[in-house]
Formats: structure tokens, C-alpha cells, sequence
């Protein structure tokens, strides 16, 4: 048996403003979207998709939410990374340090989305090592 995964979803207050978020820092295009409800992006082979929470779990203010979440999202980006980590500080995206670790060949710089959904960046370059 093959497992592939395809699509992954994250459930989210403001889906409209998280797919703007993932449009303007990676350029991922949308290809099905119920405004404000629904948003499924291409990010390569694997989805990302923004689901809003259903209404119980909803709160007044989603601009202020964060979540608390412990998975990450981890992109592998073809450009240099320090190049991309300083156009997403100069716009305002709380970026961590660029790393590398002993067992690893790859540099990595982790952040978190407007919601507080933490994502790590990963040269294309190194990382494929």
C-alpha cells in the first residue's frame, strides 16, 4: 500500500484573510474557494486548505486569535532563504532566525501565519540534500 498525502486543512476564524496571507507571501494560487467559508490552495503536491470553525468554536474578534496548535507546516521555498525571510519581516511576518541543524544539510527559518499556525521554510537547494 501507497499513502499519499494531498491535502492538508486547516481550520481557521477568518478564511479570507489567511488565503490573502499564503497568496501574497508564497504566490499559491487558489483553485476552489466558498468565500469566507472555504479555501483550498495549490502548494505543489500537497493542498492547503482553510476551513472555517464551525460556530461553536468562532470568536468575536479574529484578527486577535491565536491558535494553539502543535503541528507545522513545512514549505520548501526555490529561492535563497535569507532573501525571502527579509521580504516577509519587511511586511511584517514575525519570521524566527534562519537554522541549520548538525544531522541536517538544510537552513530553516520558522514563523507563524496571522492566526498563529506555525510554518518553517526550508531552501529547496539544501533541504533536496
Amino acid at each position: 500500500m501507497r499513502v499519499v498525502l494531498n491535502r492538508v486543512i486547516l481550520y481557521v476564524q477568518d478564511v479570507d484573510r489567511l488565503a490573502t496571507f499564503y497568496q501574497q507571501a508564497f504566490g499559491l494560487a487558489v483553485v476552489e474557494e466558498i468565500k469566507g467559508e472555504w479555501s483550498v490552495m495549490d502548494a505543489g503536491p500537497c493542498q492547503l486548505a482553510l476551513h472555517r470553525v464551525g460556530k461553536p468554536y468562532r470568536v468575536a474578534d479574529p484578527a486577535s486569535w491565536q491558535v494553539e496548535s502543535n503541528a507545522k507546516l513545512v514549505m520548501i521555498v526555490d529561492r535563497p532563504l535569507a532573501e525571502l525571510r527579509a521580504e516577509l519581516t519587511a511586511r511584517g511576518v514575525p519570521m524566527g532566525e534562519i537554522k541549520s541543524y548538525r544531522l541536517s544539510p538544510a537552513c530553516f527559518a520558522t514563523a507563524k501565519d496571522p492566526e498563529g499556525n506555525v510554518f518553517q521554510l526550508a531552501e529547496a537547494t539544501t533541504a533536496a540534500s
